[in-house]
């Protein structure tokens, strides 16, 4: 069979650029995007975004008559407050609103700090070694010998409790976690043969850093982000509910909870609501961070 002009140009023809984008997109659509997750994770940063602007009424704002509301569903509750009211007659919808705002500043500035401290001291003590390397490590494991909370309770000793010292205390807590997975994948990179002819040919540490190690564990960087975002809006709740985090009149899930635990047997939706918006959220960013493991891992994927 003879082969035409026309498809020996055709064969002739670069690939097109796109075609790298589209088999990667036909991936994710074999892989499974979990849109339910993301969805969630979608409308917390909208309300995180938005601020008190989303919520239907003003989440400090008092209406003693309405207290104990139930939600919309039970007898006596209306559509006005959705989710019921607490014990000062506020809104528990809008309350809920206004602290995805709180638990998205937190995860944010929390993960941000704590990523770039434990990057840049796991790539220091992966790729110089020696003392280096020792030191980092040992300070590593005298951290995490140190339960969170405890922690908490010294810094809050010393400083007042509120967004800025919960920040505090989850940049301390977390970036050992970052240092060792960091360490462990620099202490195999600096092996490879590209970063030995980059020393043989003169080029400074720092360029290393940024040209053949960076980029290298971004992927690992970016899932143990999104798998941290759960943890640290978790932690943060926990902080609140002791007293030890985000004070009132600011709004957060973990404070709701402290306020509501004593109106459990009667008024069981001011600690469930926000309950279940913690379980949420910290449940899809876990899907969500398990999903961009497998897709970015190429031992993981399956072509």
């Amino acid at each position: 069979m003879s082969v035409t002009s026309a498809d020996t140009q055709a064969s002739a023809v670069p690939a097109s650029p796109t075609s790298g984008l589209s088999r990667q997109l036909s991936r994710i659509r074999w892989k499974g995007v979990p849109w339910i997750p993301l969805s969630l994770l979608a409308l917390v940063l909208i309300a995180a975004l938005g601020g008190e602007s989303p919520a239907p009424h003003d989440p400090n704002g008092l209406n003693l008559a309405a207290a104990f509301k139930p939600p919309f569903w039970q007898k006596g509750g209306t559509s006005e407050y959705l989710l019921g009211t607490d014990n000062l007659g506020r809104d528990v919808f809008s309350r809920i609103i206004a602290g995805a705002r709180v638990s998205a500043i937190v995860a944010l500035y929390a993960i941000v700090f704590s990523g770039a401290i434990g990057t840049l001291l796991g790539i220091i003590a992966g790729y110089f070694g020696g003392i280096t390397d020792m030191i980092i490590v040992r300070i590593a494991e005298i951290k995490m010998a140190i339960p969170g909370l405890a922690l908490a309770l010294i810094i809050s000793a010393t400083m007042d409790p509120g967004l800025s010292t919960v920040i505090l205390v989850i940049v301390l807590t977390y970036w050992t976690w970052y240092a060792r997975i960091i360490r462990s994948e620099i202490l195999s990179l600096r092996e490879r043969d590209y970063v030995a002819f980059a020393k043989v040919a003169g080029v400074s540490s720092l360029t290393i850093f940024f040209r053949h190690l960076l980029p290298n564990i971004f992927n690992t960087l970016i899932v143990l982000m999104t798998l941290q975002v759960g943890q640290v809006i978790l932690f943060e709740a926990s902080l609140s509910f002791l007293g030890l985090g985000i004070q009132a009149p600011d709004t957060s899930w973990g404070l709701m909870l402290a306020d509501a635990r004593q109106y459990i047997t009667y008024a069981w939706w001011g600690i469930t609501m926000p309950g279940i918006a913690i379980m949420l959220t910290c449940l899809s960013s876990n899907l969500v961070g398990d999903w961009l493991r497998d897709l970015l891992d190429p031992k993981r994927r399956q072509l």
